[in-house]
């Protein structure tokens, strides 16, 4: 390289080429961050993507100017006097598409593992030094016995493994993409359906992997078997849940969407999974509930057969209201709130007591939708009857009470007087 030549030459040229692309990153991005910013209504995947460019402006710039070199100089002069621009131009365009693709890994940790192993691959092959470093990597390695394990063989493993396991993950993903479009199929079963391809997938991306690397998985038979009564031991809770969570599945009396009490908890299910049930309160809290609790407890599901619940509520008037006009006006009140139904069960309303201060009355009334709160349809019930009753002259009592001074007769109070300030006898 320190030797003047036509190699030399090369070095300088990339060397122009790569100030040239820098200055022309500079120049450019600029423009193209505020065009990006006036697409209005544009789709998020191709803001992102003209992020990724962005970012990855200096390949770009230098991909194409070392590209035009390559291809006059081809032209010009010896194909050798341009194998390093050529190279260079290849390089670069290689490590642009190999950023690009690595974006759909979406965890951040693996699509950098991903990006930085593409591109060391690419380099080496690009520079035909792969037998090289794959004679280097396969001379590191450790025996003991028969078996010899060397950290050319650990990496293909995990390269294989990897890539298997990504495959199984976007298979798994596609496949439950299309299950939830699917109306026919009850939440519940598409729950069970997805767990059982994914665990699937990965046990064949497991066992193609191993036999793609040369473990024999019969040599530990033995092995297994006493994982297996290990984890019986200690896994009991854990298998318990997903054996329920199977059952659950199963039996279909709990899904997602289904609105659930479980002693003080009260919410919406969010999602099943293989140990615990997430469960959503009103406060926006999130339980995760184990499975085997909802085997062996008992459960409220207000809408495991249908939508319908029956809310009541009590109220009082004072004994000189009328109570059928009370009750017609109840009835009215409650039928003319958004929520609640009037077919096919309307609102009715009983008298249930007469109290010391009121008439006690029952009102009762049926939602569609309890997903939407139970609280919130009671206050505008309330809220009706309260209107009515001020529109109709109807009196909402409250306790009271009277307290009276009695006074004392006063020959009581002179006969006291007399024997306390007499003589001692």
């Amino acid at each position: 390289m320190f030797v003047p030549g036509w190699r030399q030459n090369q070095v300088l040229i990339i060397l122009v080429l790569i100030a040239l692309a820098w200055l022309l990153r500079k120049s450019t991005e600029p423009r193209l961050q505020d065009w990006a910013r006036s697409r209005e209504g544009w789709p998020k995947w191709r803001l992102r993507l003209i992020v990724q460019i962005r970012r990855r402006l200096f390949l770009i710039w230098f991909s194409i100017i070392a590209g035009l070199v390559y291809l006059v100089m081809q032209n010009v002069t010896w194909p050798s006097r341009s194998y390093l621009i050529g190279l260079s131009a290849t390089l670069s365009t290689v490590w642009f598409s190999i950023g690009l693709a690595a974006q759909l890994v979406r965890n951040r940790t693996l699509r950098r593992t991903v990006r930085w192993f593409l591109w060391i691959y690419a380099t080496l092959y690009f520079l035909n030094a792969l037998d090289e470093i794959a004679a280097f990597l396969d001379r590191l390695a450790i025996e003991f016995g028969e078996t010899r394990i060397s950290a050319l063989s650990v990496i293909s493993a995990l390269v294989i493994l990897g890539v298997l396991f990504a495959g199984a993950r976007l298979l798994s993903r596609m496949f439950t993409a299309n299950v939830r479009k699917n109306q026919d199929i009850s939440p519940s079963m598409q729950e069970l359906t997805t767990k059982g391809v994914q665990l699937l997938l990965y046990g064949l991306a497991f066992y193609i992997g191993a036999q793609a690397i040369g473990l024999d998985l019969t040599g530990l038979a033995f092995l297994y078997g006493i994982i297996g009564v290990g984890l019986g031991f200690g896994l009991q809770t854990v298998v318990s849940n997903l054996v329920s969570g199977v059952i659950i599945l199963l039996d279909k009396s709990i899904k997602p969407g289904d609105v659930i009490s479980l002693g003080d908890t009260f919410g919406w299910i969010e999602s099943l999974s293989a140990r615990y049930v997430s469960v959503k309160t009103r406060e926006g809290l999130e339980y995760l509930i184990p499975n085997e609790d909802l085997i062996a407890n008992q459960v409220v599901n207000w809408t495991h057969s249908n939508q319908l619940v029956r809310l009541d509520i009590y109220f009082g008037t004072a004994y000189d209201d009328d109570p059928h006009t009370v009750r017609a006006l109840a009835i009215e009140a409650s039928s003319g709130v958004k929520r609640v139904l009037v077919h096919p069960n309307a609102p009715v309303c009983h008298i249930v007591g007469f109290g010391d201060s009121s008439v006690d009355y029952i009102l009762r009334f049926w939602i569609g939708d309890p997903t939407a709160g139970l609280t919130n349809v009671r206050g505008n019930v309330y809220l009706a009857l309260w209107d009515i009753f001020k529109e109709n002259d109807i009196s909402i009592p409250f306790p009271q009470r009277e307290v009276r001074l009695l006074h004392e007769p006063e020959a009581e109070v002179s006969e006291r007087t007399d024997t306390g300030n007499g003589a001692p006898g």
